[in-house]
């Protein structure tokens, strides 16, 4: 009998909300030649055209920020939103360094109604920039049914995105008026797709994922495609669960992570896989890793890690892996009531065979009162 994400499969709206990461928003490694000139410079002119090593990075980075999404943009400034505990507002930072993320100044830019739609659980939000717009994609309930999550979008024409006005183009429509959340959005060969998390009738799990072109940044256009559904015992520990999808383009393939089970301990993130010159439309262009590619980790004491996005690093070349975990295993009461899932980034390698090596969560970075303790 079909398990349709019921009301207290809150796990999948454990997902505090994803994502990803879109093409669009993750640049691509740079790889021009070094100039003539840069070549023959002296040493110390050579040095001054270097990119600047960026400094290690600060553990957590963001507190209380679960589902984060890091946007690069071509101003120099990283931008910065996540899921809030309260699940009340749609909050927004920037620094032109990643570390700069922890102390800059936090804004609201939008506000959960007071009834009606968008009313509760306001969760992963993802600002994107578009066709000289930004758009924030995020899930959220009415107040009055809260687990009848689905997809919004919000649009600002200001080229400051802590100025102008957030105005509220609608849900996404998708196939079916089911539980839906975590959409990302990214480019792949002059087209702009949507991927999201969803629970299909008739199919016996919480959420799988999906994926579709766009006719305009909030609306579908064409089929729209399952790309997974939890299937292997990693996937379904406390809920049956794909989410939170984020896209990363490499080495000839795009790359498709995600997170898996409940948002405890036993959260974890999967991997699906494409050829660049495949048609993403067709299910059978993506292949599914069949163990998880990041999990919790008693020796650095990292645990849940997940919902993840990707951006690159100061210099514009090396990939960094963001994401939420908590810093303790055992929880009280139901996880999604635990506002501790805390923002993190760290180095994403890759494998001689050009697959993403996400390694396992780093430890805290340590303090003076750490180290001396």
């Amino acid at each position: 009998m079909s398990r349709a994400p019921q009301v207290p499969d809150r796990r999948l709206l454990l997902k505090g909300a994803l994502a990803a990461g879109a093409l669009a928003a993750t640049p691509t490694a740079a790889q021009a030649a070094t100039p003539a000139a840069a070549r023959t410079a002296t040493p110390t002119a050579q040095a001054a055209t270097r990119p600047k090593k960026a400094a290690p990075f600060v553990n957590p980075l963001v507190r209380n920020r679960a589902d984060p999404y890091i946007h690069r943009h071509s101003d120099g400034f990283y931008y910065f939103t996540a899921t809030a505990p309260e699940y009340d507002r749609i909050i927004l930072r920037r620094s032109r360094t990643l570390n700069g993320l922890t102390t800059a100044a936090e804004s609201v830019i939008w506000t959960k109604h007071p009834t009606g739609v968008m009313g509760a659980h306001i969760w992963a939000p993802e600002i994107h920039r578009i066709g000289g717009k930004w758009y924030v994609y995020f899930a959220s309930a009415p107040a009055e049914s809260i687990w009848d999550i689905r997809i919004w979008v919000l649009e600002n024409a200001n080229p400051n995105p802590f100025k102008g006005t957030w105005e509220e183009k609608g849900q996404i429509r998708t196939a079916w008026e089911t539980f839906s959340l975590d959409a990302t959005t990214f480019t792949h060969r002059g087209t702009r797709y949507l991927a999201w998390a969803q629970h299909e009738p008739g199919q016996d799990n919480n959420t799988g994922l999906f994926l579709s072109r766009m006719a305009n940044p909030w609306t579908l256009t064409g089929p729209q495609i399952r790309l997974s559904t939890p299937e292997y015992d990693w996937e379904c520990v406390g809920y049956k669960v794909n989410e939170g999808p984020s896209v990363i383009a490499r080495h000839g393939r795009l790359f498709m992570s995600y997170s898996a089970s409940a948002t405890d301990w036993h959260y974890c993130m999967g991997l699906l896989t494409a050829d660049a010159d495949a048609d993403l439309m067709n299910p059978a262009s993506w292949s599914k890793s069949p163990t998880p590619v990041f999990t919790s980790n008693d020796t650095t004491k990292q645990y849940g890690p997940g919902h993840n996005c990707f951006t690159v690093a100061e210099d514009g070349r090396s990939d960094v892996l963001v994401y939420h975990a908590r810093q303790y295993k055992e929880i009280v009461g139901d996880p999604l009531n635990d506002p501790n899932r805390h923002t993190r980034v760290q180095k994403l390698g890759w494998h001689a065979d050009g697959t993403p090596d996400f390694g396992i969560p780093v430890a805290d970075t340590a303090t003076d009162t750490e180290v001396t303790s």
